[in-house]
């Protein structure tokens, strides 16, 4: 296999892949130099935990995402400082290079080999990734089709659809199905911007999430709650195996959508940051998703009544939900949508701004402080599992422990 450049020349596949391998291990030197250890040697060490053990896999997987991912001051990553101080780089190479930049990371069902590459089915997104690896074939010797691998995926920049392994590669036979699953779904719950690089699953997610909310609303009565954590918790749980069972019923041969919890998944609960809160907001909006805000009561009675002395407590909360880059517009604009008559002056109080209002300033307020989010497309709140995953999750029954086996890595890697 060849690939046409801009200038017009053929390029062999194999030529590409060994320069990968190439420019692979003058990154990884490159990121493991004095000048980065700052960051680097922090998130080793937490890994690492109390008693400083780090699985050799696990060390390489934070390496390389360090790599590829981290944001630096400044919001560079280290390829891009990379390719930026490397005046010796060809065009090829740093179109190579900065693609790396967007790994595809997942996991993954054997499907086929062919040549030195295997095609992988990616039980996360749903597509097929023709796949090769830096150091040859030999890379995958010993792995099977009908088998699993976790890892993560590069792109070969000048090529569609042809792919490298990045990082630490870890094969698991087709025994280990029910395990892998778990694993894929927990991906899919967890993380759905890695579903959301198949643009099928963005209309699917969207409608999902619509039947989802609608259901919410039903069984909770608003799309808006506000109750002590522990309630909240009930009150989640009480839907999930609402949805659950209806799923059931509905489709008593398989579990199909996104947010409906199989039988095997752990039950909702709140992070610490949550649990410790008087109340919790609970938002299921129609663009925006299910989210979960602390404190929200507190904020919902200084909307409501800002007069009285003594909120100081209230308005260092409203200027954390203001500052946090985290926390999106969407309680901030229900709060002004539902005490409208006050609202301008709990912001002229917080900003020390007597002419603020906020139908004139209220979005240029949250557009500088919130750059992030508006920065981003839109995505559904509700993860779309395909076709492969579902007949795995439902064929999950009492699975034995899955056991890795590590596969040889790249040259470079530590």
């Amino acid at each position: 296999m060849a690939v046409v450049g801009r200038s017009g020349n053929e390029t062999p596949l194999r030529v590409l892949i060994e320069r990968s391998s190439e420019l692979k291990g003058e990154l990884v030197a490159f990121a493991q130099g004095a000048r980065f250890d700052r960051w680097l040697t922090p998130l080793l060490l937490e890994a690492a935990g109390p008693e400083r053990r780090l699985d050799e896999g696990e060390a390489i997987r934070i390496i390389d995402d360090f790599i590829l991912r981290y944001r630096l001051p400044g919001g560079s990553t280290v390829v891009d400082r990379f390719v930026a101080g490397r005046r010796d780089l060809t065009e090829a190479d740093r179109a190579m290079l900065l693609g790396w930049r967007d790994p595809v990371e997942g996991v993954f069902e054997i499907q086929r080999r062919d040549g030195d590459a295997v095609v992988l089915l990616n039980l996360v997104d749903d597509l097929e990734y023709r796949t090769y690896s830096n150091v040859g074939r030999a890379a995958f010797r010993g792995v099977s089709r009908g088998g699993f691998l976790l890892t993560c995926l590069v792109p070969v920049h000048s090529v569609d659809g042809v792919w490298l392994v990045s990082g630490a590669m870890s094969y698991y036979p087709r025994s280990s199905a029910a395990e892998i699953a778990r694993t894929a779904l927990h991906f899919a719950a967890g993380r759905p911007e890695l579903v959301f690089r198949n643009p099928a699953k963005i209309e699917q997610g969207w409608r999902a999430m619509r039947e989802d909310r609608a259901a919410f609303i039903e069984f909770c009565g608003s799309d808006e709650l506000v109750l002590p954590p522990a309630e909240v918790e009930d009150r989640l749980n009480a839907y999930y195996r609402h949805r659950q069972e209806a799923a059931a019923t509905g489709h008593p041969d398989r579990a199909r959508g996104g947010r409906i919890p199989g039988p095997d998944l752990p039950a909702f609960e709140l992070p610490r940051e949550l649990a410790d809160s008087e109340t919790v907001g609970v938002i299921y909006d129609e663009v925006d998703g299910l989210n979960f805000y602390p404190d929200y009561g507190m904020l919902r009675d200084l909307f409501a009544n800002p007069a009285p002395a003594g909120r100081k407590q209230q308005q260092d909360l409203l200027r954390v939900y203001l500052r946090e880059d985290s926390i999106t517009p969407l309680p901030l604009r229900r709060l002004v949508a539902a005490h409208p008559e006050t609202a301008d002056t709990v912001f002229r109080k917080l900003l020390r701004k007597p002419g603020f209002t906020w139908g004139e300033h209220g979005e240029e307020l949250l557009r500088r402080r919130k750059p992030r989010y508006y920065e981003q497309e839109p995505r559904p709140g509700v993860s779309v599992i395909g076709e492969r995953l579902s007949e795995l999750a439902a064929g999950a029954r009492r699975p034995e422990p899955a056991r890795a086996r590590r596969v040889p890595r790249e040259p470079g890697q530590p």
